[in-house]
């Protein structure tokens, strides 16, 4: 049986299978198909030629562009037709184009994303990927399967993220950049291989942070990549810093979850 709410907006052209879950003030353009297990949350706005499909939670006020395909079967080989799932938060913009993977019994099970992301055109998020809050992806940037993308991330166009890689919050990744290796928060990096390039001060002015934070966070850029220390040895003085500042503190979670090393 479809649940669909009696005032949202469907084009007698698209597809509802039965089973999917439609909330209120949605709109779903021509040619679209949602699948029997999708649920779209009030106010989502779906355009033409959309595909959404699997174990999918999409939450309010998302708009999803033509040509968007959203938790098909990952491209994982070992993906054996478990009922993994995708979940997307509130008032995302999917570009064209976009393809976002359901998730794999050894990677969690779940392709998760957050809130007020824009994935511009032919991004691609692959299985088990986890995004934050206000990130921002560039035409053609691929994410492999698992990244963790912390809030407030920018990704460039044409950039590729290896498989597993973690990126902290409020980093600036330039475009064209290959990232095999973690990004502490804060930093500015491009090349490929990605490398840092300091602190994005002019993300952290436009989001309000204020001069004695910013002189903290580059002390600890300081300690990360110009004092000779390694992180094991560098962590007191951070955690010193933490105390005072509580922004610090997202680098000690951040290398709590890094295994792949950091960018140099």
């Amino acid at each position: 049986m479809q649940l669909i709410h009696s005032t949202a907006k469907i084009s007698p052209l698209a597809i509802i299978e039965e089973g999917a879950v439609i909330g209120k003030e949605v709109e779903i353009g021509p040619f679209s198909i949602i699948g029997k297990d999708v649920e779209i949350g009030a106010r989502t706005k779906i355009h033409s030629h959309v595909v959404i499909n699997g174990r999918t939670q999409i939450g309010k006020e998302n708009e999803i562009y033509q040509f968007v395909t959203i938790g098909e079967k990952n491209q994982d080989l070992k993906y054996a037709d478990e009922p993994t799932k995708t979940i997307i938060g509130d008032r995302n913009r999917i570009r064209e184009s976009v393809t976002i993977h359901r998730g794999t019994v050894q990677g969690g099970s779940i392709t998760k994303i957050g809130n007020d992301n824009l994935f511009m055109v032919n991004t691609h998020i692959a299985h088990d990927c986890e995004i934050g809050n206000r990130c921002i992806l560039a035409n053609n940037a691929t994410l492999g399967g698992h990244v963790v993308l912390d809030d407030f991330v920018i990704v460039g166009g044409m950039s590729a993220i290896h498989q597993f890689v973690v990126i902290g919050s409020h980093v600036m990744l330039g475009g064209g950049s290959i990232v095999t290796q973690d990004i502490p928060p804060y930093v500015m990096a491009q090349g490929n291989h990605a490398r840092p390039f300091g602190v994005n001060f002019e993300g952290l002015k436009r989001r309000g942070f204020e001069k004695p934070t910013m002189h903290a966070i580059r002390n600890v850029y300081k300690l990360i990549y110009r004092s000779g220390k390694t992180i094991e040895e560098a962590l007191p003085d951070i955690e010193h810093y933490a105390k005072t500042e509580a922004a610090v503190s997202l680098f000690l979670n951040f290398f709590k979850r890094s295994t792949r090393g950091i960018i140099r």
